[in-house]
């Protein structure tokens, strides 16, 4: 496959399509004079052209529709960002921060945080049409690097949930023929080293995986640790 075209913009293969329509029109009605004139070869002719243009139609016109649910998918949503500050060694302060202006403090007990969501993810046709995937937070949480110490360690959960919520994730889970479009609810997950004075930002992709990325100077605080 030519990924490079994938770059195009579905707008453009629309337009596209609709200039190979009009060139099809055009032939339609070509192919009626010849036929009025009674010019059997030139009519024959017209309705060739007129063939490729509507091929042509259906080519750029589906083409256009493919690309736009690529584009989709390839699209991230914020989710929530949280900034980290070091009370001791593996004790952290937390902050997090919602696209909507909220936010809330935290404390974790560990080498790294994790955020984990709840995620209904839709069907084809309907990622297609544009719907974008519904995510539910779960969860916030410490993790140590030593698998050892994680089993022994100090564990710090934050839930995330809001009490007494009631969303179409929860509806599609308990009902799930209500909802006929989903295609999956699955739990998706995501992890960064804490540094202090870290700012990480936490992404939602059409695909409906978690995408963390630390800033400039978290990652390189991350990649020269004290």
């Amino acid at each position: 496959m030519d990924w490079t075209m994938l770059q195009l913009p579905s707008t453009l293969l629309g337009i596209l399509a609709a200039l190979a329509l009009l060139f099809a029109l055009a032939q339609l009605l070509a192919l009626r004079q010849r036929m009025q004139a009674r010019r059997p070869l030139a009519a024959v002719l017209r309705a060739l052209w007129l063939l490729v243009g509507l091929a042509l139609v259906l080519l750029l016109a589906g083409a256009g529709w493919s690309l736009r649910g690529y584009r989709l998918l390839g699209g991230e949503a914020p989710v929530v960002a949280l900034d980290a500050r070091i009370l001791s060694p593996q004790r952290w302060a937390v902050t997090l921060s919602w696209p909507d202006g909220q936010s809330r403090a935290a404390s974790v007990a560990g080498d790294a945080w994790r955020v984990e969501a709840l995620v209904l993810k839709w069907k084809l046709p309907a990622v297609l049409a544009g719907l974008p995937p519904l995510y539910r937070l779960d969860r916030l949480s410490g993790r140590y690097d030593d698998p050892e110490q994680e089993a022994t360690g100090l564990r710090t959960v934050v839930d995330l949930r809001q009490a007494g919520a009631f969303d179409r994730v929860t509806l599609a889970r308990q009902h799930p023929n209500w909802l006929p479009m989903v295609d999956t609810i699955h739990g998706s997950g995501t992890y960064l080293p804490l540094v202090d004075g870290g700012h990480y930002t936490v992404s939602l992709m059409r695909t409906g995986a978690l995408v963390a990325r630390p800033d400039e100077e978290t990652a390189e605080r991350m990649a020269h640790p004290l």
